[in-house]
């Protein structure tokens, strides 16, 4: 997926998802605003960097989101290998 800095607070936006990806699989779509991922708080397109280069591949975490709409959802999502 592709994600740039939220405009309106704290978040990452999604851009892009790429099919097939951990993203894609989690059920995020674009506009999503990504807000933590496990226990780490995303205030930052590249605060959600950090946290996934430090994740374990293949094992699932939960990730809060924020809907287009503003409703906001757990999802779990299991980060892959970046290529």
């Amino acid at each position: 997926m592709e994600v740039v800095d939220a405009p309106k607070g704290p978040g990452a936006l999604v851009v892009a998802v790429h099919v097939p990806g951990p993203g894609y699989t989690a059920g995020l779509v674009r506009g999503d605003v990504l807000l933590s991922l496990g226990t780490a708080r995303i205030g930052s397109a590249s605060d959600l960097a950090a946290v996934v280069r430090d994740a374990h591949p293949g094992r699932q975490l939960t990730l809060t989101v924020r809907h287009d709409s503003g409703a906001r959802q757990e999802l779990t999502v299991t980060p892959g290998v970046v290529t």
